[in-house]
Formats: structure tokens, sequence, C-alpha cells
């Protein structure tokens, strides 16, 4: 089976150049056998420099690139030339992207807005030419500075999609099929868990031309927020999610343990995750009529907005949208 074009993680080595020697020359012409210094400066080291680009969802054009360096700046010259600043490498990274040193796990920098740069590794200072250091007793230095040494370090690119709506849920919950009924995303369907393996987004169309990104992630299991399952892998993806919707089938046998099973997973996971807004759907409800329906009402989470649905028959899809949208202005 063809790997996934979707990468979310890579860890990458990068060193940024050294900065070129400053130059000790001597001035010297037919007639001017003993000039005064004129080193140029050496050249500054290239940067290593990440750019938040809209246009890219995967880290996949960084997985092979493992090892990556810049250009040294190049030696000052006679004459008082400045050497050639070494070329500065651009790496493109989609929005959404966390740069973490792979060391210490301390997070450096969140690029999240489109255009955002930053610089990962910065180049060496191109040392200063003989020219620099005369002074009135000292007008033939024959010294100069070498240049300084670029940095360099192993990094974590790590990245967390960006959606107003996250979906929440055991697997095979229906979480695919609803994301492909209300937007244009084709997800995998099928009838068995774990169908989704990796995130999917889609855009829902509301009102007046108005609309919201919706991400759909793998099912979560029990203990996800030790590795179980899918594991810690894909939650990250909700975390920039405004809003969580946690859907359970009507087929659970005690729909509120459910969400309470979920909601206790995303606690361990990270707390503040609890502080979003949130919406409860029960799903898959075509295959149940109307007085389950009123059965199951009450015993469901009083503080936290609930709707039945079916992406089936459509049953509830509107009422959902409008849960959606108003937990979302909140």
């Amino acid at each position: 089976m063809a790997e996934s074009n979707f990468i979310d993680y890579v860890k990458i080595y990068c060193a940024s150049g050294h900065g070129g020697a400053g130059s000790a020359h001597l001035h010297r012409a037919k007639y001017i056998p003993k000039g005064g210094p004129d080193g140029g400066d050496g050249g500054r080291g290239g940067h290593i420099i990440l750019r938040a680009n809209a246009q890219f969802w995967t880290l996949i054009h960084l997985k092979y690139r493992k090892h990556i360096k810049a250009d040294d700046g190049e030696k000052g010259g006679a004459a008082l030339c400045k050497g050639k600043n070494g070329a500065d490498i651009l790496l493109e990274v989609p929005v959404g992207t966390v740069v973490k040193d792979a060391e210490s796990g301390e997070v450096l920098f969140d690029l999240n807005e489109d255009g955002q740069e930053r610089i990962l590794c910065r180049g060496g200072k191109g040392g200063l030419g003989n020219n620099n250091f005369k002074t009135a007793t000292n007008q033939t230095p024959r010294y100069a500075q070498p240049g300084e040494d670029g940095e360099e370090g192993v990094f974590i690119l790590e990245l967390k999609l960006l959606a107003d709506v996250g979906l929440v849920g055991f697997p095979n919950a229906g979480k695919s099929t609803l994301l492909s009924t209300i937007t244009s995303a084709k997800p995998k369907i099928a009838s068995y868990a774990f169908t989704t393996l990796e995130p999917n987004l889609g855009i829902v169309r509301y009102y007046d031309d108005r609309s919201f990104v919706m991400a759909d992630i793998p099912g979560i299991i029990e203990g996800a927020h030790e590795g179980k399952g899918i594991g810690t892998r894909f939650l990250r993806h909700i975390e920039r999610n405004s809003v969580l919707l946690f859907m359970v089938s009507c087929e659970e046998d005690d729909i509120a343990a459910s969400y309470k099973t979920l909601l206790s997973e995303l606690k361990l996971y990270n707390p503040e995750l609890l502080t979003k807004q949130r919406v409860l759907a029960v799903t898959k409800c075509d295959i149940i009529d109307e007085e389950i329906e009123k059965e199951i009402a009450p015993k469901l989470p009083k503080r936290i907005p609930h709707v039945f649905i079916s992406s089936a028959d459509g049953e509830g899809l509107d009422k959902l949208k409008d849960l959606l949208w108003k937990a979302l202005q909140k």
C-alpha cells in the first residue's frame, strides 16, 4: 500500500553557515611599498529560516531531508572588499507548525500565521578586517578577526491542524461519514474501526455565505493519552480547534459514560482542552425512533448542548450546524 502523504512530525538536523574570516591584507602598489591596512570584512554565514505557507498541508517534503546545512560566508579581500554572505536556506512549512528543541523538548516558536518567518539557526557573523583595527599608534595592524561559528541543533517539527471544529469520538462513531456529508471532503469510509488513519479537513457551508472548517481525526480509545490505539499521534490536532464536537453512536450501551471516557482522555492528555466549547452529537439515529431518543435525552450531560443526528438520512444536521455556529461565536 502506498505510504500516506500526510506527515505531521519530522526530526531534522540544521546548521547555519560560519562567518567568513576578515582579511589582514596591507595595501601594496607600484609607488606605495608600505600602504596601510585594507583588509575587508568576512561575509555572514547563511541562516536557516522557516516560513509558514498556507499552501502547504504536510511536512512530507522535509521527511527525507534530515541534514540541512547553509553556506559559510566568504573571507574578506584586499581593497576593503567584503566577503559574500552565505546563501540562506528557506524552509516552507504548513501554518500551524510547532518547532521544538529535540534535546530539551522546549517549544522554540509556533508558526500560526501565513507568511510568518523565524530564523531557526542564525548564521555566524563575519570577522572584521584589519582596517577596523588601525589606530594612531598602530597604523598597520597585521591581524583580523576570524568569523563566528554558526548555530546547529536537532529540531522537531510538529504540525497541529488549524480548524474551527474538531471531531472527537471512538473508532467507527460516524465522524468520517459526517465530514463527507456536510463538506466536500472525501475521507475513507468503512464499517470497521480505525478506518481513518490521518486527519481530514472539510469546509462546512453555513447560511449567508458563512462557513467554518471541520477536522476529523482518527478515533480515540480508552488509554489513548498513554499511546494506546493510535494514541497521542493525532490528539495534538485538536489542540487548536475552537469547538470540540463529541460524537457517540446511539449503539453504545451508556452514551453519557462514553462521553465521559472521551472527555477523560482529553483531560489526561491536555487539561486545557476542557476549556474549549463542546457539543455532543448522538450519531446513527436512523436506526432508532423518536421515542428512544426521548428516553436517551434526559441521561445526557446537562450543560453540554446535544443533538441527535444521522448522516445517512440527514436527521439533525441543520440543527447541528446551528449549534456549532453558535458555539463558535462564543
